[in-house]
């Protein structure tokens, strides 16, 4: 029997971290891509950017994130903003330090 994945923050950014950005090459939750999750029920509104606004992945970026949180069993909605716009400073600190990018 499948075990059912409870959908809060944890569980969710657990999922996103599985999404590898194709130009950088890490997971765009530890590259600092992802802004805020809400969570209302069973819709997730996920805000997030990308590392520039003409970026080539943002389709399938955003198609990702709807296909890993409708696979815990939910509805997403993606916003992209760019206020504030991405910047290095945004990396998780540890990834940061492994790819020697300096904030």
């Amino acid at each position: 029997m499948e075990q059912e994945i409870i959908l809060n923050k944890e569980n969710i950014l657990n999922e996103l971290r599985k999404i590898i950005d194709p130009e950088i090459g890490h997971n765009i939750v530890d590259l600092g891509l992802i802004y805020n999750v809400d969570i209302n029920n069973e819709n997730v509104k996920v805000l997030m950017t990308f590392t520039s606004p003409f970026c080539p992945a943002g389709e399938f970026l955003i198609d990702s994130i709807q296909q890993a949180v409708k696979q815990i069993g939910g509805k997403a909605e993606i916003e992209v903003t760019f206020d504030p716009p991405w910047s290095a400073e945004r990396i998780n600190p540890d990834l940061r330090a492994a790819i020697g990018v300096e904030a």
